[in-house]
C-alpha cells in the first residue's frame, strides 16, 4: 500500500485551512511541489476542485481485455496468482502477480521486491494503477502502484455499517505516473478534515430555488460519497456553481470595460466612409448592413465597443471591418488590425488597398508591420504609426511590442480571435491614449453557449448570409484505406481543373517528411491527434510526387510554408494571386484570409490530421468566385474510425455552425479566461458547453441580475472571492488594468 507522504501532517486540525491556503502549508512542501508540477494546483481550493473522473465500487471489476497500450490506467481487480522467479541474466528476482476481472487477465511485474509476494495474496482486491505494456503478446503493468482493500470490515461495526462500506463509491481521480489516484484521495481527505468555514458563492435564493447543496457539503459528497446519489447531487451543484462563477467573472469584466471612457468615433458627412460606400462595386448583404449598423452604434458611444463578429467563410467580414476603420479615420483616429500570420497580414493589406482604391489609399496610407520585415521597412512603418501618418496599420504579434506606439489608436480589430487570448487583446488596447474600441472577427462559427462561455465579455454579431455570385463548393472524401487505387485519380482531377485555366491548392500537414510525433506540422494547437502512426504527408514529399507526374511536368507548381521568409511567402502569394502559378503546395498558412477567385480545387492530403474547423477554413479558400469549387479530402484513416468520421462530417455539410458543434464535441473548449482560448487542456472542470447549454444560460441570467443590482459584488463577498479564485493570473492582470 502507498504510505502517506513523509512531509505531510498525520492529521489535520479542523479549521486549519481556507480555500486560499497554500498546499505547501497543508500537505508539506514536497507533496505540494509534486501536485503543482503534475496539475498546476497551488491552493487548497485548486486541489479540492480536482474532481474525480469516475467512481468505482469495491465489488466492481474492470474490463481488462480492452485496455489500451501505452496509456496510464486505474482499475479495480482481484489477485488470482502470485509467483517469484529468479532472473537468468543477472542477480535478482521478479515477482509476477496476475489479476483478473473474471474474463481477462493482466500481469503485474516487480523487480527485486520479493515482499510483494506476501502483500499480493490471491483473493485480495484493490485498485491498481500504471502504464499498460506488452510482453510477449500479454498485457502487463510494470511496477504499478496499488492500494488493496481491507480484507474485511472490522468486526465491531454492525451489518448496516459493513454494507455502507461495501457499497460506498471509490473516487478515481485524474492521475499521473508519479501521483496515483489514492494518493490524491488521501491528500484531499486531509484537506477536507482541516478545512474551515466555506462561504457559498451561490446566493441562498439561487441555491434553494434549484434544490442545490451548500458548497461545503457538495465538496464533501463529490470526494467522499457514501452512495451514488451523493456524488450525483454534488456534481449537479458544482456544475451550476462553476457556470455561475464563470459567467459572473465574464460579466464583471464586461461591466469593467463599459465603465471606461472612450472617444465616440462617428463618420463625417461626405467623408471617407461615404466615399467608400459610393464606390463599392457591389451591394452589401442584409447581414452586413445589420452588423454594420450595430458597429456604428457602438462606435458612436463614449464607452469602448467590445464586439465579436462571427461569420461563415467568405461572408464578407473584412468589408464590415474596413467600414468601421473608415468611420474611425473620419474622426481622425487610427485602426490596428491584428492578424495571426504573416501571410494573412499581407493578404489583408493587399485586399484593403484594392478595396479602398488609389485615392482613399493615398489618404489613409495603409501600412504593414510584421516581425519579419527588414529593419529599415519596420522602422519606417513604426514611424508612420507613431506620427499618425498612417491611419490603418495591419500587422501580426509584432504590433504588441513595447516599441510600437500610435498617435491616436481608436479601433483594434482582431482577426481570427481563436489564435489570440485575452491578454494579447488587452496589450494592444493599452496602446491607446483613451481606451480604443475593439472589434473581434472569427470565421469559426460559434454555438450560442460557446459564445456565452468563451466570449461572454463581448457583444456578438453574426453574418450568416453569403454574398451573391458565389458558385459553391463540392466536397468529396478520398478514403485510401478503402480505395487505395483512387490516389492517382486525385492528381488527374487536379490537372483537369488546371487545364481549364483554373488554379489549385494542395494542403499538407507538415513541411518535411516526418513521423506523426515529430515537429514540423503547422496545425493549430489542440487539434485532434490522428489515428495510427506512419509518415505524414509533407510539402516536400508532395512536391516530389507532382514533379514526377507527367501531367504536371509543364505546370507551374510552388511551395508555401512557415519556414519561408516573409518576402518569399509574399512573392509566392502575389504570383499565385496574379495567375503566374498553377498549383500552390502549402501547409495551413493559407487556412484563412487567402482570396484567389480563380482557385477552384483544393486537395487536402492526410485530411484526418486536421481538425473539423480547420478543414472547413481550408475548404473556404476555393469557390470564392464564379468558378465552382472542389475540395478533395484525402485520408488513409481506417474504416469506421473516429478520424474518418470527422473527415466525412466535413464533407457532408457546408454549414459552419453544424461543424462547429461537431468540432466542439471532439475537442475541449480551451482556457476560456487565459492565453489559450481554444484546444489544449480545458480550464473547465465539470462544465461542458455542448452538454450544459441550459445550465450556462440559466447561470448567466442569474449572474446578470445580481451584477446589475451589485456591479462590484460588494454585497456578495463569497461570490467575489470565487470570481477572484476562478481567474488565472493573466486574466486577473487584465481586470486590474481596468
Amino acid at each position: 500500500m502507498t504510505a502517506r507522504p513523509a512531509d505531510a501532517p498525520e492529521e489535520a486540525i479542523p479549521g486549519s485551512y481556507t480555500l486560499d491556503s497554500k498546499l505547501a502549508g497543508a500537505l508539506g512542501g514536497r507533496t505540494a511541489q509534486a501536485i503543482e508540477r503534475a496539475f498546476g494546483h497551488v491552493t487548497v481550493g485548486d486541489l479540492l476542485a480536482h474532481y474525480p473522473r469516475r467512481y468505482a465500487l469495491r465489488g466492481e471489476l474492470t474490463a481488462l481485455a480492452s485496455l489500451p497500450l501505452d496509456e496510464n490506467v486505474t482499475l479495480v481487480a482481484e489477485v488470482i496468482e502470485v509467483r517469484v522467479r529468479e532472473m537468468r541474466q543477472r542477480r535478482g528476482s521478479i515477482v509476477e502477480a496476475k489479476i483478473t476481472d473474471g474474463t481477462g487477465v493482466l500481469t503485474l511485474t516487480f523487480f527485486n521486491q520479493r515482499w510483494r509476494e506476501n502483500d499480493l495474496r490471491p483473493g485480495r482486491r484493490g485498485i491498481f494503477a500504471g502504464k499498460v505494456g506488452d510482453y510477449r503478446g500479454n498485457r502487463q503493468l510494470a511496477h504499478p502502484d496499488y492500494e488493496l482493500f481491507d480484507d474485511e470490515v472490522p468486526a465491531e461495526v454492525g451489518d448496516a455499517a459493513a454494507r455502507r462500506w461495501a457499497e460506498a463509491p471509490i473516487a478515481i481521480y485524474p492521475a499521473t505516473s508519479t501521483l496515483a489516484s489514492w494518493q490524491l484521495s488521501k491528500a484531499i481527505g486531509l484537506l477536507l478534515d482541516g478545512l474551515g468555514r466555506v462561504d457559498d458563492p451561490l446566493p441562498g435564493s439561487v441555491r434553494e430555488g434549484r434544490g442545490l447543496l451548500g458548497h461545503r457539503e457538495a465538496l464533501e459528497r463529490v470526494h467522499h460519497p457514501e452512495r451514488e446519489s451523493d456524488w450525483k447531487a454534488a456534481r449537479r451543484t458544482l456544475r451550476f456553481t462553476e457556470a455561475f462563477v464563470l459567467q459572473s467573472a465574464l460579466l464583471e469584466r464586461r461591466a469593467a470595460l463599459r465603465a471606461r471612457h472612450a472617444l465616440a468615433r462617428r463618420p463625417a458627412p461626405g467623408g471617407l466612409l461615404e466615399r467608400f460606400d459610393a464606390a463599392l462595386p457591389f451591394s452589401l448583404t442584409g447581414d452586413q448592413e445589420q452588423v454594420g449598423a450595430e458597429i456604428a452604434h457602438d462606435l458612436g458611444e463614449p464607452v469602448p465597443m467590445n464586439r465579436l463578429v462571427q461569420g461563415e467563410v467568405g461572408s464578407g467580414k473584412t468589408v464590415v471591418a474596413l467600414r468601421a476603420m473608415l468611420a474611425v479615420a473620419d474622426s481622425g483616429g487610427q485602426s490596428a488590425l491584428l492578424a495571426p500570420t504573416e501571410v494573412l497580414a499581407a493578404q489583408h493589406l493587399r485586399s484593403i488597398v484594392k478595396m479602398l482604391g488609389p485615392e482613399l489609399s493615398a489618404e489613409l496610407i495603409p501600412t504593414l508591420l510584421t516581425g519579419q520585415l527588414p529593419a529599415a521597412e519596420r522602422k519606417k512603418a513604426m514611424l508612420r504609426a507613431a506620427a499618425g501618418q498612417s491611419r490603418l496599420i495591419v500587422g501580426t504579434h509584432a504590433l504588441l511590442g513595447d516599441t510600437v506606439t500610435f498617435a491616436d489608436l481608436g479601433l483594434v480589430v482582431v482577426d481570427e480571435q481563436h489564435r489570440f487570448g485575452v491578454e494579447q487583446r488587452e496589450a494592444l488596447r493599452l496602446k491607446g491614449a483613451e481606451p480604443p474600441h475593439v472589434l473581434v472577427l472569427t470565421a469559426t462559427p460559434i454555438p450560442r453557449t460557446v459564445a456565452m462561455t468563451v466570449f461572454g465579455d463581448l457583444d456578438v454579431s453574426t453574418i450568416a448570409e453569403l454574398p451573391a455570385g458565389r458558385a459553391g463548393i463540392e466536397s468529396q472524401v478520398v478514403p485510401l484505406a478503402i480505395r487505395p487505387a483512387w490516389r492517382p485519380r486525385v492528381w488527374e482531377r487536379l490537372a483537369e481543373e488546371i487545364a481549364l485555366g483554373r488554379q489549385g491548392f494542395v494542403v499538407c500537414p507538415a513541411i518535411e517528411t516526418r513521423v506523426a510525433e515529430d515537429d514540423g506540422a503547422e496545425a493549430a494547437p489542440g487539434e485532434p491527434e490522428p489515428e495510427g502512426a506512419g509518415p505524414v504527408a509533407s510539402v516536400a514529399s508532395v512536391l516530389a510526387e507532382l514533379e514526377s507526374h507527367p501531367r504536371f511536368a509543364e505546370l507551374r507548381v510552388a511551395p508555401l510554408h512557415g519556414r519561408m521568409s516573409a518576402d518569399e511567402k509574399d512573392r509566392t502569394m502575389r504570383a499565385f494571386a496574379a495567375g503566374e502559378l498553377d498549383v500552390l503546395v502549402s501547409t495551413t498558412v493559407i487556412e484563412v484570409g487567402v482570396d484567389v477567385p480563380n482557385a477552384s480545387v483544393m486537395v487536402v492530403v492526410d485530411a484526418d490530421r486536421f481538425g473539423v474547423s480547420q478543414l472547413h477554413q481550408l475548404r473556404g479558400r476555393v469557390g470564392r468566385g464564379a468558378v465552382p469549387g472542389l475540395c478533395l479530402l484525402v485520408t488513409g484513416a481506417p474504416p469506421n474510425s473516429l478520424a474518418l468520421q470527422r473527415v466525412e462530417a466535413v464533407a457532408a455539410t457546408l454549414d459552419g455552425f453544424e461543424l462547429a458543434r461537431v468540432d466542439l464535441e471532439l475537442r475541449q473548449e480551451g482556457d476560456v479566461l487565459g492565453a489559450m482560448q481554444s484546444g489544449g487542456r480545458s480550464s473547465l472542470k465539470l462544465l461542458r458547453v455542448v452538454r450544459d447549454g441550459e445550465i450556462i444560460a440559466d447561470a448567466r441570467a442569474e449572474a446578470e441580475a445580481i451584477l446589475e443590482a451589485d456591479p462590484t459584488l460588494a454585497g456578495h463577498p463569497a461570490l467575489a472571492a470565487a470570481v477572484r479564485r476562478r481567474l488565472d493570473d493573466e486574466a486577473s492582470g487584465y481586470l486590474s488594468k481596468g
